[in-house]
């Protein structure tokens, strides 16, 4: 839960609260994130107040801004891992990768993420950015390495890179308002990268309970298979959300 003074508050028309939020970016829309009824009926204020912005909140809410008119941007699963009561394994910190790949610190510029980033995430992806390569680079990926999006970026971050010193995957960690947060996991889909994800985010894990981090968290999109190798890596789903645009 974030600090109240972090939230902002959405009125109804007679001056009571109806919604709180965090304020940001998605996508160049005015995003309400971590959207929170918490007076009467919200919906009318939101259509009012919030046209043109996108806002994130409970299956329930998103589904009655459907109803007026609001079209679907995600529809996610919000998981968490504990580092203490479950530590990673200790075999995590001494992965092994594919010859000729080998891990590196997330030190690059974007512009040196961005080809494995954007292969990653295609147009058959539920998470693909559906704008240029330079709208992605500019508005996707450059805001998240700079810790305008999610927070900087913690040590734990970690690439692969191959022989030639190309970035083929990643796996970046945010400090998102005093919490870790995998912001992106990403890989080249060539099939001699199979598993590399998965290898990085062990690594990751091992680094970050290693770094005394005590839970990391995440959200994937419900179409997303990666959510099956969540849970297999122990992360536990927390909640379903709906981000939604609108009208």
């Amino acid at each position: 839960m974030l600090p109240d003074e972090q939230r902002r508050t959405l009125t109804g028309p007679e001056g009571l609260p109806v919604l709180t939020y965090v304020r940001g970016t998605r996508d160049s829309y005015p995003w309400a994130d971590l959207a929170e009824v918490v007076g009467p009926d919200p919906v009318p204020s939101i259509l009012t107040h919030m046209s043109g912005w996108a806002v994130s909140g409970s299956v329930e809410l998103g589904e009655q801004l459907i109803q007026h008119g609001a079209s679907i941007m995600r529809h996610a699963h919000s998981m968490q891992r504990d580092l203490i009561s479950d530590p990673p394994p200790p075999e995590w910190s001494n992965i092994s990768l594919p010859d000729g790949v080998h891990f590196a610190p997330c030190t690059r510029q974007a512009h040196h993420l961005f080809p494995a980033w954007r292969a990653a995430f295609s147009p058959e992806h539920p998470d693909h950015y559906h704008g240029s390569d330079e709208q992605a680079l500019e508005a996707q990926l450059t805001p998240l390495l700079t810790g305008q999006t999610l927070g900087p970026v913690m040590p734990c971050s970690t690439l692969a890179v191959d022989e030639a010193d190309h970035v083929t995957a990643g796996v970046i960690v945010t400090n998102r308002d005093g919490l870790p947060w995998i912001a992106t996991v990403f890989r080249q889909p060539d099939p001699c990268y199979a598993g590399l994800g998965a290898a990085l985010l062990r690594r990751t894990l091992a680094d970050g309970a290693a770094c005394g981090l005590t839970e990391i968290a995440l959200v994937v999109s419900d179409a997303n298979p990666a959510r099956h190798l969540y849970e297999k890596l122990g992360f536990q789903l927390t909640s379903t959300s709906l981000t939604v645009l609108v009208p």
